[in-house]
């Protein structure tokens, strides 16, 4: 059995290559089935995707890693080579300190970022309820939480962070002079969203508007920020209303286009406007950036905002880093004891077969009136000479070095207790 990882993220790709490959919650169970049909039915797969990274995490034959980026290189749209220019392949141990740091908040934009360990663990219940998780992939991620776990009750690594809903509200900051003048908008109603949104209400903005494509979730949101709910279809007409938009839904095509916001600014007499597309696909295209009166931030460029690594964090990541490492050390070495499992089972049922027969022997002999001691005597010596028989045949057909090897070999599996007597006895001889 063996582990790979095979993704993407703001490290290795940009946004709009990222965006092909991104996947909504829903889409997870159908692609990892998809997966098992098309590449390997009985593999082990787990799916995280964000909108900083996609990530296919699999458990089975080593040979599957190439089928596996030929499968996602098709899924996105893209040659097998241009995929490969932008992702990583880790594997072994490499795979689990990968995941490791990921769900430690080392791997994040924002260094230490808590939101990726939630968005990991639903993607394990979605490969769970699809089937395709798996003991392996099970282990590897449970031993991902764990990790995640002590970093951030062991050291600092958050402690020291800009989220992106605080650097959104920063920036907007930086252009307007006093944020409770301005009214802003929220496209989507997911927990990124939420998280902007409350930072934007600290400040006491004139108001704020939700605008979500399920009506029922964006009033729900609304109600809590006391803002207004408006449908997704009114967006053409509203836009203008507002001095900061801030977005990030699912959607897989834009839904603020450059005349939207033309004609928005046409009616604001071009004063500026702010905005932050936080989705990955684009939830703005892309020419809206080209106006001159509006200030576009997408979410690679907001990792610009974030505070760079002083020296309190950097000790924070080194601690962190040694945590992972004994993570890894430990699910390398579980790893490395799965693969004895069939030959321990086998071991066990060859031994269940022989302790059966001996003791049908054994019955027989007392049934016919035998003495029970000289039966006994007889069960143990058929069954020493059982589990004696295959080593002892082996050293009297080997010869020269493989026969001193395979002498040591037996040795250590049969002597333990009595060896170092055994050899003493030897020499003496």
């Amino acid at each position: 059995m063996s582990v790979f990882a095979l993704g993407l993220n703001h490290n290795s790709a940009p946004l709009d290559l990222r965006g092909k490959f991104a996947f909504t919650l829903e889409q997870l169970a159908p692609t990892l089935l998809g997966f098992r049909t098309q590449v390997q039915n009985k593999a082990e797969a787990a799916i995280l995707s964000t909108c900083n990274r996609t990530e296919l995490y699999v458990a089975g034959n080593q040979a599957m890693v190439q089928p596996a980026v030929d499968w996602l290189a098709h899924l996105g749209g893209v040659g097998r080579s241009a995929l490969l220019d932008h992702a990583y392949v880790m594997e072994g141990g490499a795979a689990a300190r990968h995941a490791f740091r990921v769900a430690s908040g080392l791997d994040s934009m924002v260094l230490g970022e808590a939101q990726i360990l939630g968005q990991m663990k639903q993607a394990v219940r979605e490969a769970d309820q699809a089937g395709t998780l798996g003991t392996t992939l099970h282990q590897l991620f449970q031993r991902s939480f764990s990790v995640a776990k002590e970093v951030r009750t062991s050291t600092e690594i958050g402690a020291h962070s800009i989220s992106m809903a605080a650097a959104s509200v920063r920036l907007a900051a930086q252009l307007f002079e006093d944020l409770s003048r301005i009214k802003v908008l929220f496209v989507g109603a997911g927990e990124m969203i939420e998280l902007v949104a409350t930072h934007f209400a600290a400040k006491n903005p004139k108001a704020m508007a939700v605008a979500n494509r399920t009506l029922e979730r964006g009033e729900k949101l609304a109600t809590r920020l006391n803002a207004e709910a408006i449908r997704l279809a009114e967006l053409p007409q509203r836009l203008h209303e507002f001095d900061a938009v801030i977005s990030c839904t699912a959607s897989s095509l834009p839904l603020i286009g450059l005349g939207a916001v033309e004609r928005a600014l046409k009616a604001r007499k071009h004063r500026p406007m702010f905005m932050v597309d936080l989705a990955v696909p684009r939830d703005i295209e892309p020419e809206v950036a080209q106006l001159q009166d509006v200030y576009l931030y997408t979410v690679d460029e907001l990792a610009t905002v974030v505070q760079t690594a002083g020296e309190k964090r950097q000790a924070a990541v080194e601690q962190a880093e040694a945590i992972i490492e004994s993570g890894v050390q430990s699910f390398v070495h579980w790893l490395d004891q799965r693969h004895t499992v069939p030959l321990i089972q086998a071991l066990n049922a060859q031994a269940d077969d022989w302790r059966t027969a001996e003791i049908a022997r054994a019955r027989k002999l007392l049934a016919r009136g035998e003495d029970v001691d000289t039966v006994l005597e007889a069960l143990s010596r058929g069954l020493t000479q059982k589990m004696l028989h295959g080593a002892m045949a082996e050293l009297h057909s080997s010869d020269g070095e493989q026969r001193l090897q395979l002498a040591q070999t037996v040795s250590r599996l049969f002597l333990r207790g009595g060896g170092k007597t055994h050899r003493s006895t030897d020499s003496e001889n």
